[in-house]
């Protein structure tokens, strides 16, 4: 076999890791470090959004 052959069979043998691990794997690899604090400023913002229309939004209007 050549070799970018079996360099696809040895990924492909590898467990698979899910979003996060991806995510971060990409972040290593391009050296794009700079977009973690925005993702997760994004995700944050999500969470806010979603348990502001659920029975926490008391607690959570409270901390602003």
């Amino acid at each position: 076999m050549s070799e970018p052959e079996d360099d696809f069979i040895a990924q492909s043998e590898e467990a698979r890791s899910g979003l996060v691990g991806e995510f971060f794997a990409f972040l290593r690899d391009n050296k794009k470090w700079w977009l973690a604090p925005i993702i997760i400023s994004i995700v944050g913002l999500g969470l806010l959004v979603m348990l502001g229309g659920t029975a926490a939004a008391p607690f959570i209007y409270t901390l602003f």
